[in-house]
């Protein structure tokens, strides 16, 4: 079967080779999937997405016309798909629901001690041959309240790193992880964000969760509070937690994700050619750390997600499905 991948970058492609053994025809393309790219998939049945591909209602009509039946998400999120269209259409989505939650929540938590002790201003200093600590003092970590918001498969790995550190965990989901029992305390999501020092967001983002993160909640959080997103750029209103920042509210941001990233990640542009205002203003913020989208970036992850397609597409030529199905 003919199979083509969208938004592939280099550091995949020979995990992807070695997990099809031969079976599909791949082709690679760097492009993302969009309106203007999506004629690249002519003469495919399959179409392998990212979690920035728009896989929209006009892309849709488009990939039926080509001839696409099935298209599968290399990621965990399909926030960018229109079910309902995909549905209609007779089209078939599956996704990778688990690759490695140890990966992302070990990249939240290099967020958090990153910022708090200052790793970036240290070595940027060292490198200078400045060796002072004027400015870099961190906190303990233990015994602090750490609120966790999403306590599924990423979540509760974040959770049991965190309970490490000895801190006291307030967890927030509208369903209860029995394997955190003892480990976290249940909360509201006000009462989370009055207490927590540190906020890490593990929830996936949909109608109900989008803008999470929003100028009455950042405004119901205490002063000085570490903020974390490795989920999906959405959950927060960027330019209230912005605010939060400049006026000293939020007293550290750890972002891997951003809410208009779409675009914009996954590449490298020239100089001064990124037209983004907003996104300048948070990297000019020095207690902000922003990193690109790769918090899943690890090799554990990429066999995972390799397999983990190549299995789906496996089960879709055998007419049968499972739970990585959602269309």
């Amino acid at each position: 079967m003919k199979v083509a991948f969208f938004s592939s970058r280099d550091f995949e492609l020979p995990v992807l080779e070695k997990e099809n053994k031969g079976k599909h025809e791949l082709t690679f393309i760097k492009e993302r999937l969009s309106i203007s790219t999506v004629n690249m998939a002519l003469g495919c049945k399959v179409v392998v997405v990212f979690s920035n591909d728009d896989v929209g209602e006009e892309v849709l009509l488009k990939l039926k016309d080509l001839g696409v039946v099935l298209i599968c998400f290399r990621a965990a999120g399909y926030n960018t798909l229109n079910e309902e269209k995909a549905k209609q259409l007779g089209i078939r989505v599956a996704r990778v629901p688990a690759y490695s939650p140890y990966a992302i929540a070990e990249h939240a938590v290099a967020l958090m001690m990153a910022l708090n002790r200052k790793l970036i201003q240290a070595n940027n200093r060292v490198h200078r041959d400045d060796f002072s600590l004027d400015g870099l003092t961190g906190f303990d970590v233990h015994d602090k309240v750490v609120g966790v918001v999403g306590t599924g498969k990423i979540g509760e790995k974040f959770c049991n790193i965190i309970n490490g550190f000895g801190a006291t965990i307030l967890a927030h989901d509208i369903l209860e992880n029995e394997s955190l029992k003892n480990k976290v305390e249940y909360v509201s999501m006000n009462t989370l964000l009055k207490n927590a020092d540190i906020i890490s967001l593990h929830v996936p983002l949909n109608s109900e969760t989008k803008y999470l993160i929003d100028e009455k909640e950042v405004n119901q959080m205490k002063d000085g509070v570490m903020l974390i997103n490795t989920s999906r750029g959405g959950l927060i209103n960027t330019e209230a937690v912005l605010r939060g920042l400049n006026q000293g509210k939020i007293g550290y941001l750890g972002l891997d994700v951003y809410e208009y990233e779409t675009g914009v990640f996954f590449k490298k542009h020239p100089s001064n050619t990124l037209n983004d205002q907003l996104l300048t203003k948070l990297m000019l913020n020095e207690n902000i750390l922003l990193t690109g989208h790769q918090a899943f970036l690890t090799e554990t992850a990429l066999q995972n997600i390799a397999a983990t397609t190549f299995e789906n597409i496996d089960w879709f030529t055998k007419g049968d499905f499972n739970e990585n199905f959602v269309v």
